[in-house]
């Protein structure tokens, strides 16, 4: 049996498109879907062009995990295309937007430990802050950082009074 949503013949796991209180449907994806859906692996949209052809599943799990990969990958013009085009019943529409940002990667320092809003960081590196015409040093403390919300390799933080934007893999908890 074929994974559902991109269609490899590899070893299958079971996963089961939470959140809590929703219709449990386990789906039985491919490693490389269920590393990308995860947030284990960055999305590759390379690896996703099935998804025009599969999100017609009549499959509702399928069809969340379809929708919930084509929002998080519509900056690109065939994933918006696909998502405008993609229509889903009431509840499993409410379903797929639920659970919107479980399996969504999540922000994580350069050691791997989740970052939250109003959270303290400390810069690893000394870091060029571009057009502020300073340096933000090594060690230093950015108290309450916000969360990009689109990419979760970027955080924002007040360094020397100046609004920036910071990569996390340069950050470490606090």
């Amino acid at each position: 049996m074929p994974c559902p949503l991109c269609s490899a013949d590899t070893d299958l796991t079971p996963h089961v498109p939470g959140p809590e209180g929703t219709p449990f449907q386990a789906v039985a994806l491919c490693a490389p879907c269920l590393a990308q859906i995860t947030g284990t692996d960055a999305p590759d949209p390379a690896h996703w062009r099935a998804l025009p052809a599969t999100m017609w599943s009549e499959d509702p799990a399928v069809q969340v995990l379809a929708w919930r990969m084509l929002d998080r990958l519509k900056a690109e013009p065939w994933a918006q295309d696909a998502l405008d085009q993609l229509w889903l019943d009431d509840d499993t529409c409410a379903w797929a937007e639920a659970g919107r940002h479980i399996d969504a990667p999540q922000h994580r320092d350069s050691n791997g430990v989740p970052l939250a809003t109003g959270d303290t960081v400390v810069l690893i590196k000394d870091l060029p802050v571009k057009g502020a015409g300073f340096t933000a040093k090594r060690g230093t403390a950015v108290p309450r950082i916000s969360l990009v919300q689109d990419n979760p390799e970027h955080i924002e933080g007040r360094v020397d009074g100046q609004r920036i934007v910071i990569l996390t893999q340069f950050v470490k908890k606090r």
